[in-house]
């Protein structure tokens, strides 16, 4: 239900343009797809009302005068804007950009002093009465509230996996006092009695005076950004243990009985969990019969049902946007948003020691590798790992599989080791020009490119009984790489090749690979080079058009593999150089190839293939093998192919938010920054300077 349902037409939902006067709102990367604008005007001039729909400014903040004076004087709807009850994955004063906002024409959520528009709709008022009698709409609340619960999302979703740690209550009960931020608004307009949070701590303890107390420290206090409103020595109060560890809110919620607030929103939450709740102030939720409130809050006169308040604050007064496309999105896409954060967060929960990463790298492989509590440590690939390391960490990561190529470059650890390497939907750009990646791959057995041994994408190939709805994901995956026109690097240009093939004449696309690659040293026996790999395919197809593609590092000058030209034309009909893939792939009737990708990507086509290596898509019965391995020894369908190497194995991670994100939202990251048509024809000097300048970056941003 959208809020231009029912914020009878002071809604900027769906507005054209919308002024504000902070530069904060208008420079926020979300804010236009949240308030459903076309346009944001940053400190309109008097002539430009007439041009403009409606005005914002963020809360009850001092700075937002000019921009309700300038709303009154010009006749305009007015909005209060502020943070969503499941915010971001960072912290707000750290940068970590909302993902959902409320917006209020009344007053705002957490100002008990006046009505908003919150207020109105759980008072049930005139034409809001009927709005939550909606049995879908509470059906979906009750789903929504299920999923954060078990998802352990609240309003940051930083923290750490694990619940923390308490004293043992010996069999006492529990219970949580939320401290909150000095100079909070919600305090300042909350109705909190004088005295507030000390009050409410001396309060608390004089009423459960055999419990166990705990006071939760507010996270920006922990990272140092504010200051509690509690503001008590822990000294002073020896019976009261004061949580300073960064926590997750309902993992902590679990391990109490009772919770005592002031405003926090954490309250809200606790109820989420089945715990009582006793309120000093009048936070949003308190006053509808669901809490024990110490202050009166005359103008709440209707009970609800904790569904009710619910599906009023998150499903019909919060806003939110996709965090995977930027888009206009729902609570759903942001609390799977959230889970897969704390998913992956529960795979790198362990101390890991990074070898070897150049430093451009450092910054995305933290995002790869990150859990709060657990932050990927960097040494050079020179330096012996010390004892005082393996005693710390409990794994080790390395790029790709050089050390198993290059003489005394194993590691002197028994660590248990894992590799990275790039995934197979990258960049709309080179990895050796310095594209950050979308996706990696961390394998614990070996890597996907090495046949001399397991690896974790054969591992799951050979023994995952996929199900039915990851078999449809993986087609429905399939097709929106197919209509996205998308590959590993998305280099090139639009054009037609193989014009000069005779009808009937079968068109074989041969890509070339860097020579010196490792899915060539270690996954070839006879055939390892570009000119060896043209002469075989020549000679197994004597009569058919032959186009030669040379990989897109070779064609930059970035890596080595070159073949004269003289002696590609010899043995083939056309050399294709700047054409995207794509257009490649979609004239050809085959594909030849020793290791690469492209096999890959026309079997994603349905496109016959043939191997002359072993990749890690050959001896599952989908290609024509040169070679067999013993140990793929079943036969899969392309869906299943799909799901072992796009849905399960790699890792996805936006580029520009860092955060994880699924396959599908990859796709649309490399639609929407388009293919890098202009890559592959610039200067090699300009690329070699743009590709300094990211090393140099890379480099200052990682210490």
């Amino acid at each position: 239900m959208s809020m231009k349902t029912w914020l009878r037409g002071n809604a900027v939902q769906g507005a054209g343009v919308v002024a504000t006067f902070s530069t904060g709102i208008c420079a926020h990367r979300h804010m236009r797809a949240l308030l459903g604008a076309a346009e944001l005007r940053l400190k309109p001039s008097s002539a430009d009302a007439q041009y403009i729909d409606c005005v914002v400014g963020w809360g009850e903040k001092p700075n937002t005068a000019q921009a309700q004076t300038y709303a009154r004087e010009h006749g305009l709807p007015y909005l209060r804007l502020e943070d969503g009850f499941v915010r971001s994955v960072g912290l707000g004063v750290e940068g970590s950009p909302t993902y959902s906002i409320v917006q209020d024409d009344l007053g705002i959520y957490y100002d008990a002093t006046r009505e908003s528009r919150l207020e109105r709709l759980l008072n049930g008022n005139g034409d809001e009465a009927a709005l939550l009698k909606d049995p879908e709409l509470l059906a979906r609340a009750e789903r929504c509230m299920d999923r954060l619960v078990a998802g352990q999302i609240s309003k940051y979703n930083n923290t750490p996996v694990a619940p923390p740690t308490l004293p043992p209550s010996h069999g006492r009960k529990r219970v949580l006092i939320v401290d909150q931020t000095a100079g909070d608004m919600s305090l300042k307009l909350g109705a909190l009695p004088p005295g507030g949070l000390q009050s409410m701590l001396e309060t608390c303890r004089q009423e459960h005076p055999n419990a166990q107390l705990i006071v939760k420290t507010h996270p920006d206090v922990l990272r140092g950004k504010k200051r509690s409103a509690l503001g008590c020595n822990p000294k002073q109060y020896p019976d009261v243990f004061f949580l300073t560890a960064p926590a997750n809110p309902i993992a902590l919620l679990h391990q109490v009985d009772h919770v005592c607030v002031a405003t926090s929103q954490m309250g809200m939450e606790a109820l989420l969990c089945g715990k009582s709740v006793t309120c000093f102030g009048a936070p949003f939720y308190a006053g509808w019969g669901l809490t024990d409130d110490r202050v009166a809050t005359p103008r709440r006169v209707t009970s609800r049902s904790l569904a009710e308040v619910f599906a009023a604050a998150y499903l019909i007064y919060s806003q939110y946007v996709d965090p995977a496309t930027g888009e206009a999105g729902t609570l759903e896409d942001v609390l799977e948003h959230m889970i897969r954060q704390r998913t992956m967060y529960a795979c790198n929960g362990q101390a890991l020691v990074c070898q070897g990463f150049s430093s451009w790298k450092h910054d995305f492989i933290r995002a790869y590798l990150r859990a709060p509590g657990h932050e990927p440590r960097f040494i050079s690939k020179r330096k012996n790992i010390s004892s005082k390391v393996q005693n710390e960490a409990s794994m080790l990561v390395r790029w790709g599989s050089r050390d198993r190529l290059q003489k005394g470059s194993q590691p002197n650890t028994d660590l248990p080791l894992a590799r990275m390497e790039d995934g197979f939907l990258r960049s709309p750009g080179l990895g050796s020009d310095l594209t950050v990646p979308a996706s990696l791959v961390v394998d614990q057995r070996g890597i996907y490119y090495d046949p001399t041994q397991p690896s974790d994408l054969e591992h799951i190939l050979q023994h995952t009984e996929f199900s039915v709805e990851e078999l449809e994901r993986a087609e429905r995956l399939r097709q929106l790489v197919l209509t996205a026109r998308v590959s590993k690097y998305n280099l090139g240009e639009n054009g037609p090749i193989a014009r000069a093939a005779r009808p009937q004449q079968r068109v074989i696309l041969v890509p070339g690979q860097v020579e010196n690659d490792a899915s060539i040293q270690l996954g070839c026996r006879d055939i390892r080079s570009n000119l060896e790999l043209l002469a075989a395919v020549r000679k197994a197809c004597p009569n058919d058009y032959i186009v030669y593609k040379p990989h897109p590092d070779v064609v930059t000058q970035n890596r080595p593999g070159q073949v004269h030209r003289a002696e590609a034309q010899a043995l083939c009909d056309e050399i294709v150089t700047h054409v995207h893939i794509h257009h490649c792939l979609a004239a050809a009737d085959e594909v030849h190839t020793m290791t690469s990708l492209v096999g890959f990507e026309g079997l994603l086509r349905e496109k016959a293939v043939s191997t002359y290596g072993l990749p890690f898509y050959a001896g599952w019965g989908l290609t024509h093998d040169r070679h067999q391995l013993a140990r793929r020894s079943r036969t899969l369908s392309l869906p299943a192919l799909v799901a072992g190497a796009l849905l399960r194995y790699p890792r996805y991670v936006h580029p520009e938010t860092l955060e994880f994100i699924t396959p599908e939202a990859v796709v649309h990251y490399l639609r929407t920054s388009g293919p890098g048509r202009a890559g592959l024809r610039k200067p090699r000097l300009l690329r070699q300077l743009e590709r300094l300048s990211r090393a140099v970056w890379g480099t200052a941003s990682a210490r």
